[in-house]
């Protein structure tokens, strides 16, 4: 895991005689981002930097890449792509009182089960996790509860990856930050996600090409075929 950065005993008195109720009990997450700045902790060793997406802020692991699902209107899904899978995180608005996460998974289970995947449930450091088997893939789903949000992460990847894709999706969950606010959001609907805007450019150019080369196809099928035997 990781710990917070060493801080300087400089500071002025009215910074130190502060309250610390909004201080997390342990060393690790994921943190309440509203609450505790994710400035405060050094987590160099694991991850090349984080991922700000407004309402979480996920670590990169090293030699993890991002990628995004494109629609028809923009961005779908954000993945983390990492040795062993692929990791997708999401965070949604949850109640103040009562168990989110643990209120999905006989629902989720059900689904899954409907949907003819092996499916079973196993304890992880945050509770319960939701396991699927189809064939040499399998698919974990871990949920942690916070102050009204829940955050989930969907593991994607090879069955014989599966410890190792775990191992390093506890690790970024470890080190997520999730900003839930203040706005009214009703519960179970996701947090809105805010694209980095080198990350939005970068989109908006591939936006662009493919269009580009749709509309070049368009011409060239629309063209009369007799005209290249002429």
């Amino acid at each position: 895991m990781f710990g917070r950065k060493n801080k300087e005993d400089k500071k002025p008195a009215e910074e130190v005689t502060q309250p610390q109720q909004d201080q997390p009990e342990n060393d690790f997450g994921p943190f309440d981002g509203d609450t505790v700045n994710f400035q405060d902790f050094d987590f160099s060793d694991f991850a090349t930097g984080a991922l700000d997406l407004g309402s979480m802020l996920i670590p990169v692991p090293h030699g993890g890449e991002v990628k995004v699902d494109m629609g028809p209107e923009g961005p779908q899904m954000i993945h983390l792509e990492v040795d062993g899978g692929r990791i997708t995180p999401i965070a949604f608005a949850a109640p103040r009182n009562g168990d989110l996460w643990a209120e999905s998974v006989e629902e989720t289970v059900a689904g899954m089960t409907k949907d003819g995947l092996d499916v079973y449930v196993e304890d992880g450091p945050w509770g319960q996790e939701i396991c699927a088997v189809a064939g040499e893939g399998q698919m974990r789903l871990i949920g942690v509860n916070g102050p009204r949000w829940m955050f989930r992460a969907t593991l994607a990847g090879e069955k014989s990856q599966a410890d190792e894709l775990a191992k390093v999706a506890r690790e970024i969950i470890a080190r997520t930050f999730i900003r839930r606010g203040n706005d009214p959001i009703p519960a179970g609907q996701p947090l809105p996600v805010l694209m980095p805007q080198a990350m939005a450019d970068a989109l908006q150019e591939q936006l662009q090409q493919l269009a580009h080369r749709q509309n070049a196809d368009s011409q060239g099928a629309t063209q009369n075929p007799g005209e290249d035997l002429q």
